[in-house]
């Protein structure tokens, strides 16, 4: 089969490499329908995930067909349709059972196996590891495309930005990074009928497609001189109720905790890889709560249920499309994603 493969910093190959085969009993094979590219796999590229070892497959996100059960799967058969949940979970030790298979134990304490430490979605089949619990079946009458981004980012902004960031109805809530995973935030910061969801950023194509699709509805450009003060000043108590960062960079975080009104929390969603200096003095007499941390995606299957049900509609977020075929030039268009006006990739078989 052919599939992405990773060779190192800066090197990646479409090529061909053995078809997966059951290895475990609870192993299911997915023949992959659709996929995508994540910003992690360009953190990957640039060789900001060390434990990704050279001859991976790269992705985590899918939507397709199951082609082969393990003896040990009971839930799926053969000829169903599935979302490929971007983590792993066992479903029994002591992480899954309390909400959080991102530290699965079965899984080596890291429930991010696909992609990552096994072979991953980029390819035009996959294998994986618990498959009973690491699946989600597609209502009848929905589209690859309708779910395909339940995988991971729609997860992560909920889960991350509005499950962590408590938002409330009439909250102030500020977005910093208008990209697809804050994007995902603001969509799905909705559900929980904020007063204000404010768009920050420096891409004025992203500002615009917030309000339109995503449901932001003041936006500001952090290129402009003084928007910090034009940010709070859109917010009723002069600092926001909820700022989610969702960059992962040292200046858009030190921006969040500027913009946050006393009592207020901060969601951090990007993925930071260097650090950041806190102002805990600062941050400790304004009684500020900070939550971060890799996403478990259990909310998948309720969001999967408001998809059908037309509560939430995601599909904006694909801008581009390609065939599996053409991963490379679909990897081209991702990694210059602002001067593609890009958002999210969609990749076919």
């Amino acid at each position: 089969m052919k599939a992405l493969v990773y060779h190192g910093p800066g090197e990646k190959a479409w090529e061909e490499v053995p078809e997966p085969t059951i290895e475990d009993p609870n192993d299911v094979i997915v023949k992959i329908d659709t996929t995508t590219i994540c910003g992690s796999d360009l953190h990957i590229l640039k060789g900001d995930v060390p434990t990704v070892e050279k001859g991976r497959i790269l992705g985590h996100e899918g939507v397709g067909t199951v082609v082969a059960v393990g003896s040990g799967v009971a839930k799926f058969k053969v000829g169903h349709r599935v979302v490929i949940n971007c983590i792993t979970t066992c479903g029994t030790c002591a992480y899954c059972r309390v909400g959080h298979p991102s530290h699965c134990e079965s899984a080596g304490g890291v429930g991010w196996l696909l992609g990552h430490l096994v072979d991953g979605t980029q390819a035009e089949y996959v294998r994986i590891p618990f498959g009973e619990t690491s699946l989600h079946s597609i209502p009848q009458g929905l589209t690859d495309e309708e779910v395909i981004f339940v995988s991971d980012i729609i997860p992560t902004g909920y889960e991350m930005g509005v499950l962590n960031g408590q938002v409330k109805p009439g909250d102030d809530v500020v977005v910093i990074g208008a990209g697809p995973v804050g994007l995902a935030a603001m969509v799905t910061a909705q559900l929980k009928s904020p007063r204000r969801i404010i768009a920050v950023d420096l891409d004025d194509f992203r500002l615009a497609q917030a309000v339109k699709n995503f449901g932001a509805n003041r936006t500001v450009n952090s290129g402009q001189p003084g928007w910090i003060d034009q940010v709070k000043a859109l917010c009723r108590h002069g600092g926001a109720d909820v700022v989610m960062e969702a960059v992962g960079i040292p200046p858009t975080l030190e921006a969040a905790f500027e913009l946050v009104r006393p009592t207020g929390r901060i969601a951090n969603i990007g993925v930071h890889g260097a650090p950041v200096t806190m102002p805990i003095d600062r941050l400790w007499i304004e009684n500020i709560t900070m939550t971060m941390g890799l996403v478990d995606a259990v909310t998948a299957p309720m969001l999967i249920e408001l998809i059908e049900a037309g509560r939430l509609n995601v599909r904006p977020l694909a801008t581009h499309r390609f065939k599996l075929d053409d991963m490379m030039a679909a990897y081209d268009v991702f990694g210059h994603a602002a001067k593609n006006d890009a958002l999210k990739v969609v990749i076919q078989a």
